[in-house]
């Protein structure tokens, strides 16, 4: 009988694929769904978050971290590390930016999105939220990520969207276009450093185009840069496998952190892949929106970290919608 069913399974029918999304047990949390369309995954649970903690090629590798001392608690009093993706305020401040995600999350499924939506959170007023939606075909996922003032005064922040990638890979953002010294005489980008940031560091490849950080879980030493790209992009490379995400930045609008629109932190532990939107004043009862688009690719082994073998991958991944 259906009533005794465990898995609760909605489909979004298209004409030549489906995706699933089914109600399962994951990791130790036992209220978590498994997006699907027979080629690519993605786990969120409904225990903790919004975080979506797993995305990956059917039946492969994880790309993100997930922390395995606290993998399956939820109800921890301060805020825990976790891993998956999330969204946070920017800039970073310890009032606005680390209250707990460790209680339970709403969990809609509609027109084939499900969106996971937090309480509000008592100590900022705010409430977080993440649609993800997964394309019919292949591994593209739309990630929409919503912070709503559900108090009385006007709150001035940014949206943060993070991933934690799995440790072992390389991490990868560029710059805008490159030129000469003879026709640009502007500036095209900051960057911009941390107190801890060390440029010398072995973890750094430092090309024209690009910038590598290598994720070492052999060197605790925490590592910080970011940088404003309107095409703002950050790719992480992991045997043998890529994940890319995409946002698109407004050069007009103010931007957090002396104008990033994307950050990278590594650790021991993991790499952080993240992207920024821009400082926004949002009234009570409003929201704020900040739009990601990933995908995964296979046969993505660089030979060497240089603009050449970073073109020949990335390059056409670029320059697709």
């Amino acid at each position: 009988m259906r009533g005794l069913v465990l898995l609760a399974t909605i489909m979004a029918m298209s004409m030549e694929a489906q995706v699933r999304i089914e109600k399962t047990a994951w990791s130790g949390w036992p209220n978590c769904y498994r997006i699907s369309n027979g080629e690519t995954e993605l786990i969120v649970t409904s225990d903790i978050g919004p975080r979506v903690m797993f995305y990956g090629f059917r039946g492969g590798q994880n790309f993100f971290w997930v922390q395995k001392e606290t993998a399956g608690r939820s109800g921890e009093p301060e805020w825990v590390a976790r891993g998956g993706h999330r969204v946070w305020v920017a800039p970073e401040d310890r009032r606005y930016t680390y209250p707990p995600d460790n209680s339970p999350v709403q969990i809609e499924i509609r027109g084939g999105a499900l969106i996971a939506t937090q309480p509000v959170e008592k100590e900022t007023h705010i409430q977080k939220q993440l649609e993800i939606r997964l394309a019919d075909r292949g591994t593209d996922v739309t990630i929409i990520h919503r912070l709503f003032n559900r108090g009385v005064m006007p709150l001035e922040f940014a949206p943060w969207a993070l991933t934690m990638m799995a440790p072992g890979g390389h991490g990868v953002s560029g710059f805008p276009p490159r030129g000469t010294h003879e026709e640009n005489l502007a500036p095209t980008n900051p960057l911009v450093m941390w107190a801890y940031t060390d440029l010398g560091d072995p973890r750094w490849t430092w090309l024209k185009k690009y910038f590598v950080l290598r994720q070492d879980p052999a060197n605790p030493a925490p590592m910080k840069i970011g940088h404003f790209n309107p095409k703002t992009f950050g790719a992480y490379f992991l045997n043998g496998e890529l994940f890319l995400k995409r946002y698109d930045a407004d050069p007009s609008k103010t931007y957090p952190d002396f104008g990033c629109s994307y950050e990278t932190f590594t650790n021991a532990d993991f790499l952080e892949i993240e992207t920024l939107g821009p400082v926004t004043r949002v009234a009570p009862g409003a929201a704020v929106e900040h739009v990601e688009r990933w995908s995964l690719h296979r046969n993505a082994r660089p030979a060497a970290w240089n603009d050449a073998e970073l073109d020949r991958i990335l390059g056409p991944l670029l320059a697709s919608k």
